[in-house]
């Protein structure tokens, strides 16, 4: 069984370890590009049609279940955090794929934006028993790489193929 303060660590540690993408921007390939409004409606969707690029990319079925999930929090946190559900407001969804090396996808909203740092750790004892605020700390186990910018508004996921 993994510790709380375990995990915490390892979360802490991961992003030191992987502060560069090894994907080369030269041959990265824009393989999807959409705007959608912020409705749960239009998340699948993107869901489904950015699940069968990973299934081009032939990653494996733990991977698929990764991206799956990370790509849904990222969506999801953009409609409901960044957007407020505003219908009016739009979410931009862009992935590039660099067929031996991995994925990249970008979520991006029109909201205020956030600071990373002032996000809880879920981890931590006062909000284990929280009903939400895991979106982030979800991404960040699941994906190679979380980047989060445009004040808050954008967050990259980067997932590599394994050999």
């Amino acid at each position: 069984m993994v510790t709380l303060a375990r995990t915490a660590r390892a979360r802490r540690a991961k992003p030191a370890r992987l502060t560069r993408c090894r994907m080369e921007r030269g041959k990265l390939t824009l393989r999807f590009l959409d705007t959608i409004p912020s409705t749960f409606e239009a998340l699948n969707g993107v869901v489904e049609r950015l699940m069968a690029l990973a299934r081009e990319m032939k990653c494996d079925h733990e991977h698929l279940a990764r991206v799956e999930l990370a790509l849904r929090e990222a969506l999801v946190n953009a409609v409901v955090h960044g957007n407020r559900q505003d219908p009016k407001k739009r979410v931009i969804v862009s992935c590039f794929c660099q067929p031996d090396r991995g994925m990249l996808v970008a979520v991006e909203d029109e909201g205020a934006g956030f600071d990373p740092r002032e996000v809880p750790d879920p981890t931590q004892a006062e909000c284990v028993l929280e009903t939400h605020g895991r979106g982030l700390f979800l991404m960040r186990q699941l994906m190679d790489r979380v980047r989060i910018s445009r004040s808050g508004r954008r967050v990259t996921l980067v997932k590599r193929l394994r050999s």
